[in-house]
């Protein structure tokens, strides 16, 4: 069978070219082009039978008038075949695959309808509704002062003013993505989403680095100004409903401008000379004080200390003059004997040995009291309900004594007057 088969050297010329005849108006063994009306006849004739038509090698109708004859036209049970074959690949076309990390965004004459996950989905096909692509896996990034590396700055972005009028150079890096459900309003809602999270960063970095003084950027702030500055640019771009989420802010460098940067380090030399010398005199400052304070506090309690001695020690003996004076106003001579004991005894104890110059004469008297202390303590020994202090008021006594008996016999023997006798006595006796 050969239907629509274009290498058949019969086709478009029916069944008279299968037979070598000519066409009708045409001698036989002539070649040429087949004529058109013989090429529909002979399509129609095959499709026909084709799709099963009866009478299908029957000529063309001739028209009663003469003339051209009528074509015969396709039949109705193949146009419906067609239509509905042309329906399903329409309806067809509609299926599409969405990729992993990506969302399509379907719109339904040019408005949004909703939006597919990934997997094989079906929208209505084209041009009831469009669908387009969006990653939302990919880390977009800009940088924002240079490009590629620090060398290669752009002063228009990176030149900022601080709160302290001075100029500083800032490098940044800013990475961004979508949000699974910002994909429509990425499309939509701004005509230039990516430069407009360029704007923004740029307007959130001039004005937290233009409320900072310049030594908080350069050194102890910058991770604090890139996360103010995240902040503050997602802020803005929530505010414009542009579907964007920041993911990072990292400044890559801040420094002084180049044309100041030698002048800037010989300040910074001297702020850290300057901080030096201020920690240095706060060290010195931190030891002298308190040995200071502590040395105060104690002349201060030494003093007191002292006071209440003297003080104490003046009542003390204020009050023992009192006594004293009470017991000689009762008994003069008796108390004036105790005072010369007590006084000869305060003096003894400290003194090995006593030379008494008689008031006449030459010769002079030698109590040996380290020899009457050993004899004393000897006699202490041998009683020892015996005091020490008794022993000494003893050995006191003995050396008065003995000074009374030796200056009246030399003063006998001499020829001493009695009144002279009188003075070596002793000042409290009657």
């Amino acid at each position: 069978m050969k239907l629509f088969n274009l290498n058949d050297p019969g086709w478009g010329r029916g069944q008279q070219n299968q037979d070598n005849d000519p066409p009708p108006g045409r001698q036989k063994g002539t070649d040429g082009p087949p004529d058109l009306d013989e090429v529909w006849r002979d399509f129609n004739k095959r499709l026909s039978g084709l799709l099963g038509r009866k009478g299908g090698g029957r000529g063309p109708r001739m028209p009663a008038g003469g003339g051209m004859p009528s074509m015969p036209g396709p039949s109705p049970r193949f146009v419906i075949l067609l239509v509905i074959v042309g329906v399903l690949l329409w309806l067809a076309s509609g299926f599409m695959i969405v990729q992993e990390g990506q969302v399509a965004v379907v719109t339904r004459f040019g408005k949004y309808v909703h939006t597919l996950s990934p997997g094989l989905q079906w929208r209505m096909p084209y041009p009831i509704e469009n669908a387009q692509d969006v990653d939302i896996s990919r880390l977009r990034t800009f940088e924002v002062g240079f490009r590629g590396s620090a060398r290669n700055k752009v002063l228009s972005e990176s030149l900022m003013l601080t709160n302290d009028e001075n100029i500083v150079d800032v490098q940044y890096v800013v990475q961004y993505r979508l949000r699974p459900d910002g994909a429509p309003d990425y499309l939509f809602n701004t005509s230039q989403p990516d430069e407009s999270v360029r704007q923004a960063a740029e307007t959130a970095m001039r004005e937290v680095v233009g409320s900072k003084p310049m030594d908080f950027v350069l050194y102890s702030g910058r991770t604090e100004v890139a996360s103010e500055v995240q902040s503050l640019a997602q802020t803005i771009l929530d505010r414009y409903d542009t579907g964007i989420e920041l993911s990072t802010v990292a400044i890559q460098n801040v420094q002084p401008p180049e044309q100041v940067q030698a002048a800037f380090d010989d300040a910074v030399k001297a702020g850290q000379d300057r901080e030096r010398q201020i920690n240095e005199g706060n060290a010195y400052a931190s030891k002298i004080l308190p040995e200071a304070e502590g040395q105060a506090a104690r002349m201060v309690q030494d003093a007191e200390g002292y006071s209440a001695q003297v003080v104490g020690q003046a009542q003390g003996d204020t009050s023992r003059f009192n006594s004293v004076a009470a017991e000689y106003a009762k008994a003069p001579a008796i108390t004036r004997e105790r005072i010369y004991l007590q006084t000869m005894q305060d003096i003894f104890t400290d003194t090995a040995k006593v030379m008494i110059d008689a008031p006449v004469g030459n010769n002079m008297l030698y109590l040996p009291l380290d020899k009457i202390m050993q004899q004393a303590a000897a006699d202490t020994k041998a009683a020892p309900g015996a005091a020490s202090s008794s022993s000494t008021v003893s050995a006191a006594g003995t050396a008065h004594a003995a000074s009374q008996k030796s200056s009246s016999g030399t003063a006998a023997a001499r020829g001493v007057p009695a009144g002279l006798d009188s003075l070596m006595q002793s000042p409290y006796s009657n």
